[in-house]
């Protein structure tokens, strides 16, 4: 069964401790709901930077990669029932769900 990358972008910053709180509750019930199908329940990322071959800045955006989690499903389709019910989304965030390819040490799949 393949992995797949849900990502986190955007959304909003709880207005109070209470609200995190609740928040947090949700998403350790969502968790837990999908039992075997997770692999990686969430890593935030609170700090990026945009690097290229002639800079490096501050990512400000705040439609930016926020984290991810990653889960196991049967298909596309099933990652995306999985993402649909994250509720990352009641904060006015957005989803990318992509299915993830696993490479060898010589760098093949």
């Amino acid at each position: 069964m393949p992995n797949f990358m849900i990502a986190y972008y955007g959304g909003n910053k709880p207005n109070s401790q209470e609200e995190g709180m609740a928040q947090m509750e949700k998403w350790n019930a969502w968790v837990k709901g999908l039992g075997e199908a997770i692999v990686n329940p969430g890593t935030p990322l609170p700090v990026s930077k945009i690097v290229t071959s002639s800079r490096v800045e501050d990512d400000t955006d705040p439609n930016s990669m926020k984290g991810f989690a990653v889960v196991k499903a049967e298909s596309m389709a099933a990652a995306v029932e999985i993402a649909q019910s994250d509720p990352f989304l009641e904060n006015g965030g957005t989803i990318r769900v992509s299915q993830m390819m696993e490479m060898n040490e010589q760098g093949s799949c």
